[in-house]
C-alpha cells in the first residue's frame, strides 16, 4: 500500500511510469513492487483512479473466452500496444493463455518490431521513386535484354579487420574438450572506401581509394574514365553509342556538372536515380551484402560471385520496381531471394552515415 502510494504522488506530479520506477528502485531497492506492477498502478491512478486498494474479485483468472473477456482485450490493446501478456492478465484477471487466444484468433493481431527504414520519405520522394521504377520497367518490356546493359556502380567503407561473427566461429567439439575462446573484435580505425561497378555478366571494374582521399567530383570523373577504358577492353558490345546505361545515385560527387557534361560527351545513358532508395540499387541490396562478411579479402570476392548471382540482383531490381509501385513509392518488405542478411548488411551501411545517403 505505501508503494502504491508513492506511485499515485508521482502520479499525479505528472512523473512518468519509467521516472517513478527509476525512483521506487532507489528507495526500495529489491523490495520494490515489479516494472510491470508499477506501469499498471502508475496507469490508473494517471487515469483518475483514487483508492489504493485491489478491485474485488473472486478465485482464479478467468480461463474462458466470451464476448466481454474479447472486448476487454480488445480495449485494452488500442490503448497500449505494447503491453505484454502477463500485463494483460494482471490488469484484465483473465489467463495468460486465453489472452494470448484472443489476440491471435479472434483479433487476428501479431506481435512485430518496427521496420527500420533508412529516412522518412515525403510525398515528392515517394513518386520519384514510383517514376523511377516505371521507367525501369517500361525499358524492359521495350527491349528485354535492357537489364544485360545497365553497368551500376557504388562505393562502400570497408574496415581492416575480418568481422567474423560469434555464430560464425562455432566448432563442433567432443564432451570433454574445451570450449573455443573468441576475443571481441574492436573494428580498426583506419578503413578503406572500395568501388567497384558491374554488370549481369560479372564484375568491370573495381578500385581502393587512397587514405585521406574524399570522393570529389574530379576524383569521381577519373574513375569514371578508367570505367569506359575497362568497358571498352572487356565489353567490346558496349561500344556502339547508347549501347549501355549507367545506374548510380545522386550522390554529390556523381551528379556534379563535371561528372555529368562528361557522361553527355560520351554518350553514355544515365538512369536516374531517386534519392534516399538503396533498395533500388543492386550495389545496396546485393553486391555489397555480399562481400560485408569477407572485407578483408574483398576483391577476391567480388570475383568469386558466380554469373548467375549477378543476373539475379538485376532481375531483383526489377522484382523490387514492381513492389515499390504497389506500395505508392513506400519502402517495401523483403520478398523472393532477397533475404534478411541483406536486409542486415544494408542496416549496417545506412548505420554507418553512407555519404550518399
Amino acid at each position: 500500500m505505501e508503494q502504491r502510494a508513492v506511485i499515485k504522488f508521482n502520479a499525479k506530479l505528472g512523473r512518468s511510469a519509467s521516472e517513478t520506477y527509476i525512483l521506487m528502485k532507489q528507495v526500495y531497492g529489491t523490495l520494490r513492487l515489479s516494472k510491470s506492477n508499477v506501469f499498471i498502478w502508475h496507469k490508473r491512478f494517471s487515469d483518475g483512479r483514487n483508492t489504493l486498494e485491489d478491485d474485488k474479485h473472486t478465485g482464479r483468472p478467468s480461463s474462458s473466452k466470451t464476448p466481454e473477456s474479447i472486448e476487454k482485450v480488445r480495449e485494452f490493446v488500442a490503448n497500449n500496444r505494447s503491453a505484454s501478456l502477463r500485463m494483460m492478465a494482471e490488469v484484465l484477471h483473465i489467463n495468460k493463455e486465453t489472452i494470448r487466444i484472443i489476440l491471435h484468433e479472434d483479433l487476428g493481431k501479431t506481435k512485430v518490431c518496427a521496420k527500420f527504414v533508412p529516412h522518412t520519405l515525403t510525398g515528392e520522394q515517394k513518386s520519384l521513386r514510383i517514376a523511377h521504377c516505371r521507367d525501369i520497367i517500361s525499358a524492359y518490356e521495350n527491349d528485354s535484354n535492357f537489364l544485360k546493359s545497365i553497368v551500376t556502380g557504388d562505393e562502400t567503407w570497408c574496415f581492416q579487420y575480418d568481422p567474423k561473427t560469434k555464430r560464425q566461429s562455432a566448432e563442433w567439439k567432443s564432451k570433454n574438450s574445451p570450449q573455443a575462446k573468441k576475443t571481441r573484435k574492436v573494428p580498426s580505425k583506419i578503413k578503406t572506401m572500395l568501388i567497384t561497378f558491374f554488370d549481369s555478366r560479372g564484375i568491370i571494374h573495381k578500385e581502393f581509394v587512397p587514405a585521406g582521399q574524399t570522393i570529389t567530383g574530379e576524383y569521381y570523373l577519373n574513375v569514371l574514365k578508367r570505367l569506359i577504358a575497362r568497358i571498352r577492353r572487356i565489353r567490346p558490345e558496349y561500344r556502339d553509342e547508347n549501347s549501355w546505361c549507367l545506374l548510380h545515385d545522386n550522390a554529390p560527387s556523381h551528379s556534379s556538372l563535371i561528372v555529368r557534361r562528361f557522361l553527355a560527351k560520351n554518350n553514355v545513358c544515365v538512369l536516374n536515380h531517386p534519392p534516399y532508395s538503396p533498395d533500388l540499387a543492386p550495389c545496396d541490396f546485393y553486391l555489397f551484402p555480399k562481400i560485408k562478411l569477407k572485407l578483408k579479402a574483398a576483391t577476391s570476392t567480388l570475383e568469386a560471385i558466380p554469373q548467375s548471382g549477378l543476373q539475379e540482383a538485376f532481375n531483383s531490381l526489377l522484382n523490387r520496381c514492381n513492389i515499390c509501385i504497389e506500395s505508392g513509392g513506400d519502402y517495401f518488405e523483403l520478398r523472393n531471394n532477397d533475404t534478411a542478411d541483406n536486409m542486415d548488411a544494408l542496416n549496417v551501411k545506412w548505420a554507418d552515415g553512407h555519404h550518399s545517403l
